[in-house]
This record gives C-alpha cells, sequence and structure tokens, in this order.
C-alpha cells in the first residue's frame, strides 16, 4: 500500500516536522538571524558594487560590506546607546541627590491650576502636595528597581548577547556572500509560478528597505530635532530626552509627542509662556511635519501601501514583537497585500467569468 500518494504525505510531514525543530532550534538566537538577513538585503546594493569593484572576488566583497556595516549603522548605535546610558544615569543620580525636586515642579503646576480642576484633584484625591510627592517616590523606586533589574539582567546575559551579535555577524557575512544563490534555491524549491515567486521576493526586499530605511531616517530626524530644541530651552538631559524621542518615532503619529507635550503644557502651566508656545509650534510645524511628509514619502510610497496600514501593521507588529516589530509588522501586511492581488489575477479564477460572458 506504499502508493505515491501515501509517499508525498509522509514526506511533506516530515519536511514540515524537521523544519519547525530547525527554527525551534535557531529560535534563541531569532533576534540576530532576523537582523542578519535585514542587513543583508539593506546592503545587497552595495556588495553588488563592490564585487564588480573587485572582480567578483565574494570573500572580499562581503568582507568590505560587513566593515561598511559595522562602520554605518552598528558602531553608532553603540555609542548611541552607551551615551544614553551615561546620560538616564546622571539624570537618576541627580533625582537621587534631590537636585532634581520633583516636588518643587509639581507645586508650581498646582499654584497655577484653575479652580474646577483643582476640584478635581481633591475629589480623586491629588491636591495634596504631600501625598503626590509620596507616589512619585513609590513610582521611582519601583523605577528605579525595574530599571537595576534590567541592568543586572544585562549583565548576567551578556555572554549571551556577545554570542548573538557574534552569530549576526558571521550571518550576515555568509549571506552577502552566498546570498544570491541561496535565494535562487528558496525560489526554485517554493511550489510557485516564476512571475509570483519574482513578485513575492521582490515586494519582500523592497518592504523591509524601505520599512527599515524610512523609519531610521524618520526617527533620527526627529529626535535630533527634538534634542536640540530642548537643549535650547534649557530642558535638562537633551541628548537623553531626543534618544528617547527617535524610539518613540518608531510609532507612527504619535511617538515624539509623548515626550515634548508634556513638556509644552508644564511650560505654559508654570508661566514660561515663551518657551511652551516655541516648543509647541516647533513640535507641530517642524517635528510633526516631519513625520506626515517624510514618513509616507519614505515608508508608505515604496511599499505601496495605505498610511493607515503602514500605521496599524507598525503599531501590530511592536506590540507582538517588541521593536523587531517596526519590520516585521509592514512586512507581513505588504507580504499579505501582494499574496491577495496575486490570488485575485490568476488565469483560473477570472477564466469561469469569462466563459459566462462568453
Amino acid at each position: 500500500m506504499n502508493t505515491p500518494a501515501l509517499q508525498r504525505a509522509t514526506f511533506l510531514a516530515l519536511l514540515v516536522t524537521i523544519s519547525l525543530a530547525f527554527g525551534w532550534i535557531l529560535w534563541p538566537f531569532h533576534g540576530a538571524v532576523f537582523w542578519g538577513v535585514v542587513l543583508a538585503i539593506l546592503f545587497a546594493p552595495l556588495h553588488r558594487r563592490l564585487l564588480a569593484a573587485t572582480g567578483q572576488r565574494r570573500n572580499l566583497a562581503a568582507l568590505g560590506t560587513l566593515l561598511l556595516c559595522l562602520l554605518v549603522v552598528i558602531l553608532p548605535l553603540m555609542l548611541i546607546t552607551a551615551t544614553l546610558i551615561k546620560e538616564g544615569t546622571m539624570i537618576y543620580t541627580k533625582l537621587d541627590a534631590g537636585e532634581i525636586d520633583i516636588g518643587h515642579y509639581l507645586q508650581q503646576v498646582l499654584d497655577v491650576l484653575p479652580t474646577w480642576l483643582v476640584n478635581v484633584l481633591e475629589r480623586l484625591g491629588l491636591d495634596n502636595l504631600a501625598s503626590l510627592r509620596a507616589k512619585l517616590s513609590a513610582a521611582m523606586v519601583q523605577g528605579s528597581r525595574s530599571i537595576a533589574a534590567q541592568v543586572l539582567s544585562v549583565g548576567q546575559n551578556a555572554f549571551q548577547f556577545l554570542i548573538g551579535f557574534g552569530i549576526m555577524l558571521y550571518l550576515l557575512f555568509f549571506l552577502l556572500r552566498d546570498g544570491a544563490s541561496l535565494a535562487t534555491r528558496i525560489k526554485q524549491a517554493l511550489p510557485l509560478s516564476t512571475e509570483h515567486k519574482r513578485h513575492l521576493f521582490l515586494k519582500f526586499a523592497t518592504v523591509i528597505r524601505a520599512t527599515v530605511k524610512g523609519n531610521i531616517v524618520v526617527a533620527a530626524t526627529q529626535g535630533l530635532l527634538g534634542g536640540v530644541i530642548f537643549a535650547i530651552l534649557g530642558i535638562q538631559g537633551a541628548l537623553l530626552w531626543g534618544v528617547v524621542m527617535a524610539f518613540l518615532s518608531l510609532l507612527p503619529a504619535v511617538g515624539a509627542g509623548l515626550i515634548w507635550v508634556p513638556v509644552a503644557a508644564y511650560f505654559l502651566l508654570t508661566g514660561a509662556v515663551w518657551q511652551g508656545a516655541v516648543l509647541i509650534a516647533f513640535g507641530v510645524l517642524v517635528i510633526g511635519l516631519v513625520d506626515n511628509l517624510l514618513r509616507p514619502i519614505l515608508v508608505g510610497k515604496d511599499t505601496q501601501m495605505p498610511d493607515y496600514v503602514v500605521l496599524i501593521s507598525t503599531l501590530g507588529g511592536m506590540a507582538l514583537f517588541g521593536l523587531n516589530g517596526f519590520v516585521i509588522g509592514p512586512v507581513i501586511a505588504a507580504m499579505f497585500i501582494a499574496a491577495w492581488d496575486l490570488f485575485a489575477a490568476m488565469p483560473e479564477r477570472t477564466a469561469p467569468m469569462r466563459n459566462d460572458v462568453e
């Protein structure tokens, strides 16, 4: 009873089982594998130019591309992270030493609140400054413990991080060197038409390039502009807040505003009207326009997705996959749209309709 159908079903079951087992083995380093693939796709055009310049020496071209990737992307990110840690530690030290007095800022705000809002705070039990200080202190202690736990976790997992980082670089080298042949083998293995495979692979690479480059440009621009205006207005930790705004800018539409809007409100409430007005004007007309103008051009145009799909898929991806989700979400959305477009255009679906018309 060893029929061809049974053999095929058995082989497919074995293939799926082995593939899942291989994915399970790779899962502890899924982040390293994911970013190795993303960086390989991003730097593939540069690698092709180096390959031509080096006389088709694959190892030399891949090594040169890897070094440029380190200089352009990875080392700057590591320097920014180190600076962010230093800046955050400095602010935490000032808070702990009382140099930054949260209670003083609260008192300034409470003194200028309108009567109706004070009444609302009284009903909520938030009019007592001592109580507010106690609650904020408790929150700060909890936050400090959380930060300390994260730092300890990073220290304990430093070896694992180094392994993951090494795996990413190692994988990136071979993906750059052998990526074209690997992509060809994957295309040959997929049971799809040549046109469908070409369309889906092109869409996959285009969306990754557009999403990563577009979001990084928007985030870096908004973070830089936010840090500059904070420094001009004399806000402590301008570099820290600029980096935080850059990270939050990965959330379309609302990102950087989560930082500058409360600061502008504080300025206005405490009588620093011109600082608040300048920050609001700059936030709306400059920082906000960067998101409204650049993101659709850099992300939506190349991905050929509506802005609302980019927004929802980015938010959903980050909710499910963390920081990696700002790439994974739009890629899944783009592949979903591309697959359904191909399905809708399949000849066997339109043929019966043409027959009926005839």
